[in-house]
């Protein structure tokens, strides 16, 4: 058993259950291209934007965390303001997991295999400018979860390299460019002429590089890009486990 800081009692246990049933097989495969401006782009064109409802949340823990810095430390209203912040996180933790979680359950659902890229997070939230972003878009518990969900349901999910080019690589005709600023949504390949979105691109060449699929180029030719990744595949991978916590009312 246990408290949470914003008062909620939770009670932990365990218990036998069967082995869940394996979703059939769907034949389906997708790259997944994580971002800041979209949460997600897949390899099939499909965006998955940032949920509405937790910029709402968030303001209000902002506005709850000034209330609090303002009350005198030790009084009874900055205990009181300090039980609003802690309810407010609570609920921007919670509506954040929620949505990890439904997303990675349709992909698992979706999907025989899924591709990613190995981000690294800690890394990556060292850029100022970019931190806070980073850390509210929960990359690192969204990897989590489709770790287990993909064991849990015998599909694959394959962890593209982080330093692979994916969108400075033409997913058409595998030409690759030297550069691309951040600011470049929209391309066109000098090697083919084909337009490219951003995110799309990466999402498909994810997939490539993952081994999942197979490009073509214009001339019906297989493509094979040049510095294969390193790939490992989660199902061989224990998944962690989960805290389940049911509020006692």
């Amino acid at each position: 058993m246990s408290r949470d800081p914003d008062g909620r009692w939770f009670v932990t246990f365990a218990v036998d259950v069967e082995a869940p049933v394996a979703p059939e097989s769907t034949g389906q495969v997708v790259g997944v291209d994580l971002g800041l401006t979209d949460f997600a782009v897949l390899s099939t064109g499909e965006r998955i934007p940032h949920p509405k409802h937790m910029e709402r949340r968030e303001r209000r823990l902002k506005r709850y965390q000034r209330m609090m810095a303002r009350r005198q430390k030790g009084s009874a209203n900055r205990a009181k303001a300090k039980r609003k912040v802690a309810r407010a996180y609570s609920r921007v933790r919670d509506a954040r997991r929620d949505f990890l979680h439904q997303q990675s359950t349709t992909l698992v659902r979706r999907f025989d295999a899924i591709a990613v890229e190995d981000l690294a997070v800690a890394n990556m939230v060292r850029n100022r400018s970019l931190a806070r972003s980073i850390s509210r878009t929960g990359w690192a518990e969204f990897r989590t979860l489709l770790t287990y969900k993909a064991h849990r349901d015998g599909r694959t999910l394959a962890v593209v390299d982080r330093w692979y080019p994916s969108s400075k690589t033409c997913s058409a005709c595998g030409h690759l460019l030297a550069t691309l600023s951040l600011g470049t949504r929209h391309r066109r390949c000098p090697g083919c002429g084909t337009r490219h979105d951003r995110d799309v691109n990466a999402a498909q060449n994810i997939a490539v590089a993952a081994g999942l699929v197979e490009t073509k180029n214009a001339c019906g030719a297989d493509v094979r890009h040049e510095g294969s990744p390193s790939v490992r595949s989660a199902v061989n991978q224990e998944p962690q486990p989960a805290r389940v916590g049911i509020p006692r009312v």
